[in-house]
């Protein structure tokens, strides 16, 4: 089997080909933004672009309208994780093909209310899209309202739900999937004293998915070396996904205390986390993104296809297949190579990419079972056989 980066990489190429791509299937985009490569204007290039890197996050319309449009989660465009990843995605769609594109942020930041939410989309819609990607799942409210006002705009709903409305598609993905492997893979590489930092206060269906999902990777692997092992886990501080000095206060005690490596689950919450590995030689997993490139401290990250399906999605809006995802709800996964670790820049020595194929592809065909429960705060979950999970 190829290594799931490849495979994700050579979708995104595929997607960015043409609007016509319908039926590609939409994989992990992975990336940070340099903006190296400011486009003048929407002109479809000779060459696909597959760098989203090279791509600038603004662009000028002759005409002053912009066809694609993304209205952001909480938190910042360059979060070096949901938003920017889901972004990325738009971009890569919008540019490869030749239309004009913009992102429009919901004011009051963190403290962002419906109307602010319903106020970015429609100023998108008012200022020429066709096709408005939404990211996350606080934005429900307001994107129902939009696309019910909006009826000939299409709406992508990435972490969301359809909502009852044929102009919405919802697009969620199986985290508990990436999280079994983030923690099945630091196990067997090694750590026994793990931690969970998670955004969303503990509300977020897709933070929970990881998070129970983590757990149960870590349970598998200990279990098959004979061992027990250690997690916390948390959601105070990552309520609104955003970078705090509490935040990095709570993480640079549980690495003064033994803890070895955090998953950090939420967004810019993982500036605070990554601050405090660096001070205390600690490791950390990313999420949603590859974020090796980000922190030296990062070990892997639990990725999902965030980018990759906006841009899949987009392409459904173009190319006369809508009704196959508007008005519906599609989970994304391993079979969809939505799911994985980012095997061509992990730093792991004892766990092997073999192994991790291996471990894939049981998902993929069933063999493997991981559950997808949704266990939200106050509760969390329990303690296994060979997983003492301490909860703060």
């Amino acid at each position: 089997m190829k290594k799931v980066i490849a495979i994700l990489l050579a979708l995104v190429m595929v997607i960015g080909l043409a609007a016509c791509g319908g039926k590609t299937t939409p994989a992990n985009n992975n990336s940070g933004n340099n903006n190296n490569v400011a486009p003048s204007g929407p002109v479809k290039p000779e060459k696909p672009e597959t760098d989203p890197d090279k791509i600038a996050d603004s662009m000028t319309s002759a005409d002053g309208k912009y066809e694609v449009a993304f209205v952001t989660d909480i938190g910042q465009l360059k979060d070096k994780s949901f938003n920017q990843g889901t972004y990325d995605g738009v971009k890569l769609y919008a540019y490869n093909n030749g239309l004009s594109y913009k992102y429009y942020q919901p004011a009051n930041g963190a403290e962002a209310t419906d109307d602010d939410r319903y106020n970015a989309m429609k100023a998108a819609a008012d200022g020429g899209a066709k096709v408005v990607v939404c990211a996350g799942f606080l934005q429900a409210a307001a994107l129902e309202k939009a696309a019910k006002e909006f009826t000939n705009v299409k709406f992508v709903f990435i972490d969301g739900w359809p909502l009852g409305v044929d102009n919405v598609a919802g697009i969620a993905f199986k985290e508990e999937q990436c999280g079994y492997f983030a923690g099945y893979a630091v196990v067997k590489e090694g750590y026994e004293k793990l931690g969970f930092m998670g955004g969303g206060g503990g509300t977020n269906d897709a933070c929970c998915r990881y998070g129970w999902g983590f757990v149960q990777g870590a349970n598998d692997a200990a279990k098959e070396m004979g061992k027990k092992v250690e997690v916390k886990y948390t959601w105070q501080y990552g309520a609104n996904f955003q970078a705090s000095a509490e935040l990095q206060t709570m993480a640079n005690g549980w690495y003064t205390n033994g803890t070895e490596i955090i998953f950090s689950c939420g967004g810019s919450i993982f500036d605070s986390i990554t601050a405090a590995a660096s001070a205390n030689d600690g490791k950390v997993i990313g999420v949603d993104v590859d974020q090796s490139f980000d922190s030296k401290t990062v070990v892997t990250s639990a990725l999902k296809g965030i980018g990759a399906a906006a841009s899949w999605a987009c392409g459904k809006a173009y190319d006369g297949t809508w009704a196959e995802i508007g008005g519906k709800g599609t989970s994304l996964g391993a079979a969809e190579n939505a799911t994985g670790l980012p095997t061509a820049t992990w730093s792991m020595k004892n766990y092997s990419v073999a192994e991790y194929e291996k471990q894939l592809k049981a998902v993929i065909d069933g063999t493997l079972k991981i559950d997808d429960a949704v266990i939200k705060a106050p509760e969390y979950p329990k303690s296994t056989d060979n997983v003492t999970v301490l909860y703060e």
